[in-house]
């Protein structure tokens, strides 16, 4: 543990200007504050906060910093309060520990609650000072290096599991590689421990079966570069373990036939001899084809610049070599700390190319409905990599491979997004679903007219677009049940025995505990309401007077695949589609969205709406056919009709006589059938019977399906059937 004065000459060293008082409190005030407080480890707890501080000296942190490193665990785990901090430290780093004061007393049902809501506070916090990160990582870091002192194993895999989930790819993000790589190893070390043992063993075989290859390795590639007059510093590490796993898991390969299990840092003066010294490492050795990124001109995310390159350096080994500058060696290592600004002003600079993809995770907590959204979406924000395209104007725009114009849109910005019609990629107009590629010129088509699609979430890949086309379905489907609500609420009140007064809907609001107008109407368009209770509200003593009524909603299942669930559907009372049919979606603004047949001709009329591609789920069931049956003028004809739907189940919904003369009867039936191929049978057993003439599924215009299925040869008579 550092000693007090160590920890001052340490922050002097590299920052003269330090407040050495305001340390020298912080650090008395954490031992006092913790007093007797023990860690699993047996020591004393005030060793924890020391020995962040500790780390983050590494990064060269301010000393604001610093002590929110000591001061991090007071508030929570001491009497100290937010106000005490502030008197005795100053508001801001009263802000910062309490931006990143652990966050265990929240109550969630789930784990996955629990640490999606620990990343919404702690995005937030980091969004208004990005130090609470900083401090976050550090203090995560070191609660990772002591993990194996606490006894219960599933409160050490829930830390691991979280770090590896969440902490490790942040750091990753803000360029912190080492704190990332530690981070991953000592959380495989928890999680997958006989994989860890197996690859930390074959390591081991391998120094003492090769010596030191990686520093006889390394003094080749130094001489290479030396002999052509670049000075230059080489370093050699192998892969830690976690990264090998990984490489093994993706390749499905064993550790034998990894070859890259190496990796040699060279460090030059300059930009110009990064590339001087690629070209010479390739001459020397032969290139692994698609190895080579170059991250000087098209930087990571994060800042990271860097040339990398994978070559074959004798028999059938493969080592990496990342070739980059002192400056871009010190951006790699400290990553964000080191563009560290926050001593020019209250404040601070912000780095937008460091740090505003904080920005878009904020977005996502903002969008995010549930607690398995906020993790679903932020990690695909932190874990995926990247593809580089570009705006008309040049701007780089930084995607997960798999990405679509859709997420370029939102990406750029979310207004864009939701307006998005179309897109020309390379001057030339693609689907929307199409995945952009490395370098892809993507120019947006946007309407104001236009909304966010729900089968966009069909192919999105970011977290940000995904979180914003589910926020608009959600305030859609709302809308639509609130003007489904609003009918169904209006009916109600005409069916009152009485009018009732300007202030009944209020008391009824009170009366069902509702918190206003609109959540009274989406509870009663969602049937969260029976019709009873609503007029018991509006007039007690008025649900005595209720008529039975068929229900508005289907008596049968019905679901249907490529609506996002949830989202208000009509069947269209044009062509009144069965299961069975293939179908379409129309969908119009305020509207809703209709069902129709494919072969429904008004759907020559939805050219001004979206067309949305369905299919029927596999356990709907039940709908309303409209048929057109003819039969003979004579005696026991229309009997015969209603014997054939009675035998087949079929119930008659409506009954209509359309035309008739001396010879014929023509009748429009409105059928309740289960699905297409109920009612082909009823069709083909109305053909069959002597007293029909004509049966045809009917459409609204009076056309009719185009059917194969009419008998080539001579009906049947249907035995028993009424002539």
């Amino acid at each position: 543990m550092l000693r007090q004065y160590e920890l001052v000459e340490r922050v002097k060293t590299y920052d003269p200007d330090a407040d050495e008082a305001l340390l020298n409190r912080a650090y008395v005030f954490t031992m006092q504050a913790h007093g007797t407080q023990k860690r699993a480890s047996g020591d004393p707890y005030f060793s924890h906060p020391i020995e962040v501080a500790g780390i983050l000296t590494e990064l060269r942190m301010d000393d604001e910093t610093i002590c929110t490193a000591l001061l991090h665990d007071t508030i929570e785990d001491t009497v100290a309060t937010v106000e005490e901090i502030e008197r005795r430290f100053g508001p801001n780093v009263a802000r910062l520990v309490d931006g990143v004061t652990k966050l265990s007393k929240i109550e969630a049902q789930s784990e996955s609650e629990r640490a999606a809501e620990n990343l919404r506070k702690f995005l937030l916090a980091m969004s208004d000072d990005i130090r609470v990160l900083l401090v976050k990582l550090a203090d995560r870091l070191h609660n990772m290096r002591t993990l194996h002192f606490i006894a219960n194993e599933d409160k050490r895999r829930r830390i691991a599991r979280e770090t590896m989930e969440i902490y490790a790819p942040l750091a990753e993000r803000i360029g912190m590689y080492e704190f990332m790589r530690e981070m991953q190893t000592l959380s495989f070390r928890e999680l997958e421990p006989e994989a860890y043992e197996s690859i930390t063993r074959r390591l081991e075989q391998l120094h003492a079966e090769g010596g030191d290859l990686v520093a006889k390795i390394g003094s080749g590639i130094m001489l290479q570069l030396s002999r052509a007059g670049i000075k230059v510093e080489v370093s050699g590490r192998e892969k830690h373990p976690y990264s090998i796993w990984k490489k093994m898991e993706e390749r499905h390969v064993s550790f034998e036939q990894l070859s890259d299990i190496m990796a040699f840092r060279a460090i030059v003066d300059t930009e110009e001899e990064c590339y001087r010294a690629l070209g010479i490492i390739h001459r020397k050795w032969p290139m692994v084809p698609g190895r080579f990124k170059d991250y000087i001109s098209t930087p990571k995310r994060n800042g990271y610049r860097s040339l990398h390159t994978s070559v074959i350096h004798s028999e059938k080994m493969r080592i990496e070599v990342q070739i980059r500058t002192r400056e871009m060696h010190e951006q790699a290592e400290y990553g964000l700390a080191a563009h560290w600004a926050y001593k020019r002003g209250p404040g601070g600079v912000e780095n937008d190319h460091q740090i505003g993809w904080i920005r878009d995770l904020v977005e996502i907590l903002d969008h995010a409905d549930t607690a398995e959204e906020i993790l679903e979406h932020t990690r695909m924000a932190m874990y995926q990599d990247r593809i580089f395209a570009f705006t008309p104007k040049g701007e780089l725009i930084q995607l997960p491979k798999g990405a679509t114009a859709v997420d370029f849109a939102y990406a750029v910005h979310t207004s864009l997004g939701d307006q998005t019609i179309g897109a020309k990629v390379n001057r030339r107009v693609v689907p929307l679903r199409t995945p952009l590629e490395n370098g892809d010129q993507v120019q947006i088509l946007k309407s104001k007219a236009r909304q966010p699609q729900p089968e966009w979430l069909s192919f999105v890949t970011t977290g940000k677009a995904r979180a914003a086309i589910r926020r608009f379905v959600r305030h859609k489907e709302r809308d639509e049940m609130m003007n489904l609500g609003k009918q169904i609420l209006d009916d109600l009140i005409d069916r009152l025995p009485t009018t009732i007064g300007a202030d009944a809907v209020d008391n009824a609001i009170r009366r069902l505990n509702l918190p206003d107008r609109d959540s009274l109407l989406e509870a009663i368009g969602r049937r969260g309401l029976s019709d009873r209770d609503v007029m018991e509200a509006l007039m007690p003593g008025s649900a005595a007077t209720l008529s039975e009524r068929p229900p508005r909603e289907q008596q049968h299942v019905i679901s249907i695949h490529g609506l996002t669930p949830g989202v208000a559907f009509r069947l269209a009372d044009c062509c009144h589609p069965v299961p069975g049919d293939r179908i379409v979606g129309l969908s119009r603004f305020n509207e809703g969205i209709t069902v129709h047949n494919i072969d429904c001709p008004r759907l020559a009329d939805g050219v001004d709406a979206d067309w949305l591609d369905l299919s029927w789920g596999d356990r709907s069931e039940g709908g309303v056919a409209r048929v057109t049956v003819t039969v003979k003028n004579e005696p026991g004809s229309l009997g015969v009709m209603a014997g054939i739907f009675g035998t087949h189940g079929a119930n008659i919904l409506n009954l209509n006589l359309a035309n008739r003369d001396r010879a014929f009867h023509e009748f429009i039936v409105d059928l309740e059938v289960t699905d297409l191929a109920h009612l082909t049978r009823i069709i083909a057993a109305l053909r069959a019977a002597d007293a029909v003439v004509l049966a045809e599924r009917l459409y609204p215009t009076g056309e009719h399906i185009p059917d194969d299925t009419k008998p080539a040869v001579e009906p049947l008579a249907i035995p028993g059937a009424a002539h």
